[in-house]
């Protein structure tokens, strides 16, 4: 090992010869050494003389999986249940997928690797699933946990991939079609790479160089109705380039405070009705309502099922800020041309009407995308 050491006297006197820097092939990153360093705690000198691998993996997995699920949880995205790959490979699933599959008559060893023969699924060459190794390719264990899922009887499988899996799905499916599993109830979507732009450049990234920006990076600059409101404004097949200028600035060039503001001015159109002592509570003669941006707004507003139904139907959340930004335009154009407070009552109580069932579509449909609606702003 080429690698630079230097040696450490730890408080038992113990003396051990350590990296003194990375590997040039290796991965960078202070969360290198903050999982270092929770093994050390949990182990102390225990594990220097140990030439297996296992314990540093664990611990690797443990906590950068415990982040996963706090930057998850910091976007309002809660998971039901998480599977563990290592009890596919544990209880067996792993070996009886390929097991199925050599009984299907679809593999072959060669070179000391087991081959899926993709060829035969119109693909320009063969798949390896085991390497020369032993250690399966991811594709193994992703064929036997589709398997598991339709062994417990699941209807509808959506599969969210990264683009640079377009390649490795397709052999997925095929994989199951062999083993007799109805792939039409699997739904692939693809979602585009994102590129953080900051003024009018490409942040530069790089992985092993530690190089990078985190999630929760990006949500402590831009928070997390921002984050989440531009990830989901865009079709998975569009690649976003998510523009961190953008995404601080607090104007109608930026979408999610764009859609809040209008539900903010809203409830400031409440707080001065009762500042007046305008009461609204009475039902209202909506037939007053004839004004062009009046009668625009509201049907803007009775899209709404249908637009939280296509999105639904679709699997496609973009739908929903997409119509949210029509429904804050039209609101825009009524309240600037149609004034609520301070004309006949009657036509006030509708029009106060009207703005309140802007509020409910704005406030309902930032909830389904996870998005707050706030009063003030």
């Amino acid at each position: 090992d080429d690698v630079a050491t230097k040696t450490l006297t730890l408080d038992d006197d113990t003396t051990v010869e350590v990296p003194e820097r990375f590997p040039d092939d290796g991965y960078l990153g202070e969360y290198i050494v903050d999982i270092a360093e929770q093994v050390y705690e949990e182990h102390g000198t225990s594990l220097l003389t140990t030439e297996s691998l296992a314990p540093f993996q664990q611990a690797a997995e443990d906590a950068i999986f415990a982040e996963i699920e706090a930057t998850l949880r910091r976007l309002n995205v809660e998971m039901d249940a998480y599977a563990d790959e290592q009890e596919l490979h544990d209880d067996g699933t792993v070996q009886d997928t390929l097991d199925g599959l050599e009984e299907a008559g679809v593999t072959y060893e060669e070179d000391g690797a087991l081959w899926l023969e993709t060829t035969e699924f119109g693909k320009e060459k063969d798949t390896v699933l085991v390497k020369q190794s032993g250690e399966p390719t991811y594709r193994t264990p992703d064929v036997a946990y589709h398997a598991t899922k339709f062994e417990r009887g699941y209807d509808l499988m959506v599969d969210v991939f990264g683009a640079d899996h377009h390649a490795a799905y397709p052999d997925v499916l095929s994989a199951l079609d062999v083993l007799g599993y109805d792939t039409d109830r699997i739904d692939v979507v693809l979602y585009q790479f994102v590129t953080l732009m900051r003024g009018g450049e490409p942040v530069k990234m790089s992985t092993r160089r530690a190089n990078y920006v985190t999630l929760d990076d990006l949500i402590d600059e831009v928070g997390e109705d921002v984050t989440r409101f531009f990830f989901l404004m865009r079709s998975p097949d569009t690649h976003l380039d998510f523009d961190l200028e953008l995404a601080q600035e607090e104007s109608e060039k930026n979408p999610v405070f764009y859609l809040q503001y209008a539900h903010a001015r809203i409830c400031s159109v409440i707080d001065r009705a009762e500042e007046v002592g305008f009461s609204y509570d009475e039902e209202a003669d909506l037939s007053l309502l004839t004004h062009e941006d009046e009668i625009a707004l509201i049907k803007e507003l009775l899209r709404f099922p249908q637009a939280l139904q296509n999105a639904a139907d679709a699997r496609a959340p973009h739908f929903i800020p997409n119509y949210l930004r029509d429904v804050a335009t039209a609101f825009s154009q009524f309240y600037d041309n149609c004034q609520i407070i301070g004309v006949d009552d009657d036509l006030a109580t509708a029009r106060m009407h009207l703005a309140l069932a802007a509020k409910t579509v704005l406030e309902n449909g930032l909830t389904v995308l996870g998005v707050s609606a706030p009063r003030s702003m």
